[in-house]
């Protein structure tokens, strides 16, 4: 008869749906781990002993930018107008190299001013 030795494994089925449900609603790894009550250095160990657990991880952390693009889709087929204005502030702020607005920039809450610059051409250096 053998015994296990060592505590018994905190990453349970429980654990790993709790994770899960946190990744694919956009929570880091730190908030994921807070509402799974594991420590960064479980999940971390988690993942070293089942790296295939590393890319679902990423893929899950996307599902909530493609529930927001969902929800765009569904509001332009004009199936659901109520979700638009929230999906459409997320995207805005988290995959803003599609959605994001054009960045002013600026200097003390100045604008920028145009600098004037003079060319000069070989022969008209002397001139």
């Amino acid at each position: 008869m053998s015994k296990e030795v060592g505590r018994p494994t905190v990453m349970t089925e429980i654990t790993l749906k709790k994770l899960e449900d946190a990744f694919s609603n956009g929570a880091s790894d730190k908030e994921a781990c807070f509402i799974a009550n594991i420590s960064h250095q479980t999940l971390y160990d988690y993942q070293k002993k089942h790296p295939e657990f590393i890319e679902r991880k990423e893929g899950l952390k996307d599902m909530i930018k493609y529930q927001a693009k969902s929800n765009i889709a569904k509001a332009i087929n004009g199936k659901d107008k109520e979700s638009l204005d929230t999906a459409k502030w997320y995207v805005e702020r988290k995959i803003k190299k599609e959605f994001g607005a054009n960045i002013d920039l600026t200097t003390d809450g100045k604008e920028l001013q145009p600098v004037l610059v003079k060319y000069l051409d070989d022969e008209n250096k002397n001139n």
